[in-house]
């Protein structure tokens, strides 16, 4: 009979596992906390201290640290040697290890978690139990959270022993886990000095970096990794490029709640709107610039359609996203053997760092997710803003959030008209929006222009009320606030500010 250790903090799903293992011949040997929840569910186990003669000690510090369980999980069932001692003192060798901790991240995520609080979530016998069953893993199974509970039976099923991967997840675990206690140290120590910690749950290699000659790799991390938000559907591998331009298509795509599309090239947008059709939505963001999307990312977040397939396919596309894609609107995209696409599932309210490389060193900083309401505008002029203004604006500023600094969006009719970013200063970044604008046949009368930063000079609000805006939105602050709301009042602008900042570099 094969033998199971099970002594869980986290007990969810773990007496459906028990009763798996017992149906597939397991002894099943647990310890208090664990073994009361198992035995109210009718399953039958052997304890801890029946094994060892011994009772937890210390408040249950000590339970699981004896010779005769951690030689039990250690034992080498090819070594004779082994077996002898096993005989002779009367330990016998485990097969699988089932352990999760205690929740030392979760204690001291509360910031009025005490110092001895947090002592008390440092599990020991839990690690090393982990760790021994991780070292023999030639022997002996471990398992460390509920998700894999699944895994190991669908294995055992199909006699397939995944012990040496099990074994990688768990000293990945333990490794993560005692991290978070060594920074902790430091930090109520007053370090600065630590460990950082990112836990991924696999990796791709891309076919190379931003150029040819550069190697790349896609980690994804944590639950929500980069493969489960995204998965491609048809098209060949996406590139290291191709997930710049997912990702930002994605973060501006999650801004809005009505039918939306964005049309994407090297992370800036050049082309978005919202419409309750979303065929219509697609040709008003083609409208403000259609000669940048060729090769670009086309992102909708309503159903995919054969209409607006149909009018995507009219002009080269690299990638198409959507949350849902009609039978045959797929089938008439699948035509174009190397265009990607891409499902996505549209996530809100991720609590997402972003990191950046620098020489020497990392950046880390929260995700921009601040979004402009109208109860938190502030009218700074004269004339104050129609309805249709006031969503125009909140409208705007949502693209300008997502357009490289120094951006200057102008939208009419929930449509951009007009983008400028990535410029040395605003104005030119507007005089850039404005002859787009042009370019395309938009039409300026009456839009409304967002700034993703203050007007240092009355010169940018100048110009937008030339190229024909009404209402302008931006964060305010400058020391120049006062002649720019000035300007703004003698030039008929309606003005609001926002006192939230949104530099994108």
């Amino acid at each position: 009979m094969k033998r199971a250790l099970i002594s869980v903090y986290d007990k969810s799903a773990v007496a459906e596992f028990a009763k798996e293992l017992v149906s597939k011949g397991f002894e099943i040997v647990s310890t208090s906390g664990t073994a009361k929840l198992l035995r109210e569910n009718g399953i039958k186990l052997t304890t801890i201290e029946e094994i060892t003669g011994s009772p937890e000690v210390l408040g249950g510090r000590v339970k699981t640290l004896q010779h005769m369980i951690f030689a039990g999980i250690l034992a080498d069932k090819s070594n004779p040697s082994h077996l002898k001692e096993a005989e002779k003192y009367g330990f016998k060798p485990f097969d699988l290890v089932c352990v999760n901790l205690y929740p030392f991240k979760e204690t001291i995520s509360n910031p009025d978690c005490t110092a001895q609080e947090a002592i008390e979530q440092i599990d020991i016998g839990g690690v090393s139990l982990i760790r021994a069953a991780a070292k023999n893993f030639a022997d002996v199974g471990v398992i460390v959270h509920p998700l894999q509970y699944k895994i190991y039976i669908d294995a055992l099923e199909k006699n397939k022993n995944i012990n040496q991967l099990l074994a990688a997840d768990a000293f990945e675990f333990i490794a993560s886990y005692d991290i978070s206690i060594a920074n902790y140290f430091r930090k109520i120590s007053g370090q600065k000095s630590g460990i950082f910690d990112i836990y991924y749950t696999g990796y791709n290699e891309l076919r190379y970096g931003e150029n040819p000659h550069q190697k790349a790799v896609l980690y994804n991390i944590g639950e929500e990794g980069f493969d489960k938000v995204f998965e491609k559907l048809h098209g060949r591998e996406l590139s290291y490029i191709n997930i710049l331009d997912i990702d930002a298509a994605y973060n501006l795509i999650n801004e809005f709640d009505q039918p939306a599309c964005a049309i994407i090239k090297h992370t800036n947008p050049s082309g978005v709107a919202c419409d309750d059709n979303i065929t219509k939505a697609y040709l008003k963001a083609l409208a403000c610039d259609n000669v940048s999307r060729f090769g670009g990312i086309i992102i909708i977040n309503n159903e995919m359609d054969l209409k607006t397939a149909q009018e995507i396919d009219k002009i080269k596309t690299d990638i198409v996203i959507a949350p849902k894609y009609s039978d045959d609107a797929f089938n008439f995209l699948l035509k174009k053997k190397n265009r990607q696409l891409i499902k996505c599932i549209l996530l809100k309210g991720l609590t997402v760092n972003e990191l950046k490389t620098v020489t020497g060193g990392m950046l880390m900083q929260t995700w921009d997710d601040i979004v402009v309401n109208e109860s938190e505008l502030k009218v700074v002029t004269q004339r104050k803003p129609t309805d249709d203004e006031i969503r125009d604006m909140i409208f705007a500023m949502k693209v300008c959030k997502h357009t490289k600094s120094n951006s200057v969006v102008y939208a009419k009719n929930l449509q951009t008209v007009g983008i400028g970013g990535g410029q040395p200063s605003r104005v030119d970044s507007s005089i850039l929006a404005v002859q787009k604008a042009k370019r395309f046949g938009m039409d300026l009368q009456g839009s409304s222009v967002a700034s993703d930063a203050f007007f240092p000079f009355p010169d940018g609000v100048i110009e937008a009320a030339k190229a024909g805006a009404k209402a302008v939105i931006q964060p305010g602050g400058s020391v120049k606030d006062d002649e720019v709301i000035k300007a703004a009042n003698e030039n008929g602008l309606t003005m609001v500010f926002t006192g939230i900042r949104h530099f994108k570099h």
